[in-house]
């Protein structure tokens, strides 16, 4: 009798188990039809550049780090080829084609190649660093498109599914969950998009293919991880499929992005500062810096203030605030609500353009008008602050940087300050344009300048005109 109650038992828990695990099976996700229709419309993207570089006939010069006398053998160019992968997916039927911009940066060829093996040369219709996106054409009609999802009805524990080229392997997929929403990681040219945190396997390659939810739509677009060893760790990052779908129109019809520009410095605000501050938990983004000239300081905003609101939204930490600024568009007037010795206040601020030129963000804009010059610079006379910070009594202000220009390949940046161009000193603007004006061609001269308080040396050249 004991016997058949036992054998009763564990026929019963063994009943138990197998339905469970049969409701647990059922509950999984199936990727397989999303992945077979949303395949054909990603497509696999490589890249090919030209790098030249000075190199001494000598090696390493001694004078690498000061300037280089007339007498010492002058450096000839070499040149090297390199090249990227990427992914992308179309958005039209007549060749539309959505990547990232760090996968085409700096390409003198892009090429794409579809799921049917057909491969493509890529116009490049325009790019934004800033929220490191890109749009591409190729001459083709006829060919299968994705659809962005309503950035609204993603949600966090959602099952999402990456389809790419991770280390050149075509059309790979893998799943996860949307692990957060709306993070701010840091990198000054990732400030204005409020990414996607998944545990999809992303790797080196996945870069500007799309994520898709189970209806097949697309939710983002693959553009970073977080590694020491450079693959995946379950922690990657997407940018919204909103941010996309404005920055996509934009450069469609222009080739470019306006955002609004506010022009301060900004950090987070800690417990003990929220409390110095009046504010009963650490909120909104602290000022540190307000640019000159900026709308930020035409509308009052002063340094040590709070930043609590923008139009009309609350700023719960400093990584909001610039994708808060850059979804308002240039000319519009906004109130920003701080906290200032202990009491609110509210502003009106009229927000001008965050200026975005040859990839490279110009964060203050420029003063002074008219094209680059034969060094590929524009340039601004520096201000009493760049002279007492950094023990000034001279200089010029990069304030934009022309890619593939001398001034590009030689590594100038917007932010750098030129204090000695060949073998004079540079104090003024109209000394500086002087000296660039008799440059020789083709000839190997010093550049010195300060960059974030840092003097710094290098070598120019100007190639035949």
């Amino acid at each position: 009798m004991q016997q058949k109650v036992f054998i009763i038992k564990l026929l019963l828990v063994t009943c138990l188990l197998f339905t469970g695990l049969m409701a647990r099976a059922a509950a999984l996700p199936e990727f397989t039809d999303l992945i077979e229709k949303s395949a054909p419309a990603v497509v696999k993207i490589t890249t090919s550049k030209t790098i030249t570089t000075q190199g001494s006939p000598f090696g390493q010069s001694p004078f690498d780090q000061h300037e280089l006398p007339p007498w010492f053998p002058q450096p000839s160019p070499q040149e090297r080829h390199s090249g990227s992968m990427g992914s992308g997916f179309l958005i039209s039927t007549d060749g539309y084609i959505v990547t990232n911009n760090h996968v085409i940066d700096g390409a003198d060829e892009v090429n794409v190649r579809l799921h049917d093996k057909r491969e493509f040369v890529a116009e490049i219709v325009g790019a934004d660093p800033l929220s490191d996106l890109a749009l591409l054409k190729i001459d083709a009609d006829d060919l299968p498109k994705l659809n962005f999802a309503k950035a609204d009805t993603l949600k966090v524990g959602q099952w999402v599914v990456a389809i790419g080229s991770p280390f050149g392997l075509d059309y790979s997929a893998s799943a996860g969950i949307v692990s957060a929403k709306g993070r701010s990681i840091g990198a000054n040219q990732s400030q204005y998009v409020p990414f996607i945190q998944t545990d999809v396997a992303i790797n080196p390659g996945n870069s500007g293919g799309p994520l898709f939810n189970m209806d097949g739509e697309v939710v983002g677009i693959n553009s970073q991880i977080y590694s020491r060893s450079g693959g995946s760790n379950g922690l990657s990052f997407s940018i919204p499929s909103d941010v996309a779908e404005e920055v996509v129109a934009q450069l469609k019809d222009g080739g470019r992005v306006e955002r609004g520009w506010l022009g301060v410095m900004i950090t987070d605000v800690n417990r003990d500062l929220a409390i110095s501050f009046g504010l009963d938990k650490p909120v909104g983004a602290l000022v540190n810096d307000v640019e000159p000239d900026s709308p930020a300081e035409k509308g009052g905003l002063k340094p040590s203030d709070i930043i609590i609101a923008f139009d009309g939204e609350e700023v719960l930490d400093s990584g909001m605030l610039p994708q808060l600024v850059g979804r308002v568009a240039p000319g519009t007037e906004v109130d920003v609500t701080v906290m200032r010795n202990g009491n609110k206040e509210t502003l009106e601020v009229t927000l001008g353009e965050r200026e975005v030129k040859g990839g490279v963000a110009d964060a203050a804009g420029s003063k002074k008008g008219g094209s680059l010059d034969r060094l590929g610079l524009k340039l601004d006379e520096i201000d009493q602050r760049y002279r007492e910070r950094w023990k000034l009594d001279g200089g010029v202000l990069v304030r934009q940087v022309e890619p593939n220009s001398p001034a590009a390949d030689t590594g100038l940046r917007p932010g750098d300050v030129i204090v000695q161009l060949g073998y004079d000193e540079v104090n003024t603007l109209d000394d500086y344009e002087a000296l660039a004006a008799s440059l020789p061609a083709d000839k190997l001269l010093p550049i010195r300048f300060y960059r974030r308080g840092q003097p710094m040396i290098r070598t120019i050249r100007i190639e035949n005109e």
